[in-house]
């Protein structure tokens, strides 16, 4: 079983930056593709970004491509989301997930956290 905490959103200006934290529980974590996902009001979740058991491979949606990097520490069990130059359209709750294949299929992965709300004002 492998717990999921999000942590670091809020509120940033247009152009400004978040870093959120995911922060697991679990020994087979280091094991795990992670990914970032997302869900505005009133739209489906979408993916955002994952990164393989090792960090060695990365994939990003089109629309964070440049802005967004995704990285982890597992000696920390912690994996990151570096979010620079945001934009108002990146408002959302913002959800990691593990335990899935690397892929960018939300219901592949059986491990959720809570989500964090990230609000970005123009």
């Amino acid at each position: 079983q492998v717990q999921l905490v999000e942590s670091g959103g809020g509120l940033v200006q247009a152009g400004g930056s978040l870093r959120l934290s995911c922060a697991a529980s679990g020994r087979t974590f280091s094991r795990f593709a992670v990914g970032w996902f997302r869900q505005a009001p009133g739209k489906e979740r979408e993916f955002v970004a994952l990164i393989s058991w090792s960090g060695g491979r990365t994939d990003y949606t089109d629309s964070v491509k440049g802005r967004f990097t995704i990285s982890r520490d597992n000696a920390k069990n912690t994996v990151y989301l570096q979010m620079n130059s945001m934009k108002p359209d990146d408002t959302a709750v913002y959800y990691c997930a593990a335990g899935g294949p690397e892929l960018r299929i939300a219901g592949l992965y059986p491990y959720w956290g809570q989500g964090t709300q990230v609000t970005v004002s123009s």
